[in-house]
């Protein structure tokens, strides 16, 4: 049976100022006594602390113990009236209703989110749909707390979303074990010019992991403002063999087109030296821990994982397979484009690059 609750009574908060201060009883016994939960006589003797030297209930003296009003005043003590008085002003005050006890609203949530849509997209949807009515409103960072939430965590909401993970990321990254990759350039020194997309021709980088025990991986690149993606197969997550993948990718792009690139902090791009050379493309490295500045990329590894999930062994996968599933998402229309596809932005900007220069496409073999 569940358990019905009920806020104290001025007659119990009496009764509790009595056998506090008259009898001098600890919690347990008061609690005993009332019948009541012994966290709520503590939380309740905390509430209503009065302070006798002075009326006012904020009032908090900087040495209590050396007012001379006598020895009564050597400490505050629970009180009866000035819990009273503020258990009535918390009852005065505004309580905004929780969002999502909007049934209407919580059974539109729900069939949202069973078609696969985005907190975002569930935020914006409801504002076209219900532009007069208020309570139809809800924020996506609000629907994310509440699908994490424990209350909702029988019901497994999480497995409705893009990604599915079992609890939320952190917004801001960790610190770092250490350095582990030579000559890394913080993207703290990437040209701030680079935060805003408007410049074409600077990528992120990843790796795609197959399942073990195959060691074969995918290397990915994918442009900032077309968010084009590129991707090679690669034997393992070796420097060396992700070095050639790069330069395999970008060797084949106009160098007008290919300035930089930005790189979480894994091991695979410890060679990433031999690509800056041979291309004279820097590269940049993201804060531990922060995969969100590299968002674009982690997006796109996100829609290769549409198409081949995680434990997915990719031995069997031909590179005539690989680029299939890159063309078919490059060629996927995104908001974030104004509804044009990454092909389309891509090509666009390219032909602005190449006839604002004539520099040839230039790169220097990459040796061991």
């Amino acid at each position: 049976m569940k358990k019905v609750y009920s806020h104290l009574s001025a007659e119990e908060r009496v009764r509790i100022d009595e056998l506090r201060n008259r009898d001098g009883l600890g919690v347990n016994e008061i609690a005993r006594r009332i019948g009541r939960d012994k966290s709520t006589i503590s939380r309740e003797l905390r509430r209503g602390l009065w302070f006798a030297s002075n009326e006012n209930d904020s009032y908090r003296p900087y040495r209590p113990k050396r007012l001379k009003t006598g020895a009564w005043t050597a400490r505050p003590f629970y009180s009866a009236m000035t819990a009273q008085r503020k258990a009535e002003t918390r009852a005065r005050r505004s309580r905004k209703p929780l969002r999502m006890a909007y049934d209407p609203l919580l059974s539109w949530v729900m069939d949202a989110l069973r078609k696969g849509w985005t907190p975002e997209r569930i935020e914006g949807r409801l504002k076209v749909q219900f532009p007069d009515d208020p309570r139809m409103r809800v924020s996506h960072e609000c629907l994310y707390r509440w699908i994490y939430a424990k209350p909702q965590q029988t019901l497994d909401l999480r497995q409705y979303l893009p990604r599915g993970k079992r609890r939320r990321t952190r917004a801001k990254g960790r610190g770092s074990k250490g350095p582990r990759i030579p000559m890394r350039v913080p993207i703290a020194d990437r040209p701030k010019r680079v935060d805003s997309r408007h410049e074409f021709g600077h990528f992120e980088s990843d790796t795609v992991i197959g399942t073990a025990p195959s060691k074969r991986c995918i290397d990915t690149q994918v442009e900032r403002k077309s968010r084009k993606l590129f991707a090679r197969f690669i034997p393992d997550k070796s420097a060396l063999a992700t070095a050639r993948a790069e330069y395999d990718i970008y060797s084949r792009i106009p160098a007008p087109a290919r300035i930089d690139r930005t790189w979480d902090n894994g091991t695979e791009s410890s060679c990433h030296l031999l690509v800056d050379e041979a291309l004279g493309m820097p590269a940049y490295y993201a804060d531990p821990y922060s995969s969100y500045q590299r968002g674009t990329n982690e997006n796109r590894n996100g829609r290769i994982r549409r198409y081949l999930p995680k434990r997915t062994s990719f031995d069997d996968m031909s590179d005539e397979d690989l680029q299939a599933i890159v063309q078919e998402i490059n060629d996927t229309p995104l908001k974030v484009l104004g509804w044009e596809t990454p092909n389309e932005v891509w090509y666009r900007e390219l032909g602005k690059v190449m006839s604002k220069t004539s520099h040839p496409k230039t790169s220097v073999a990459l040796t061991n």
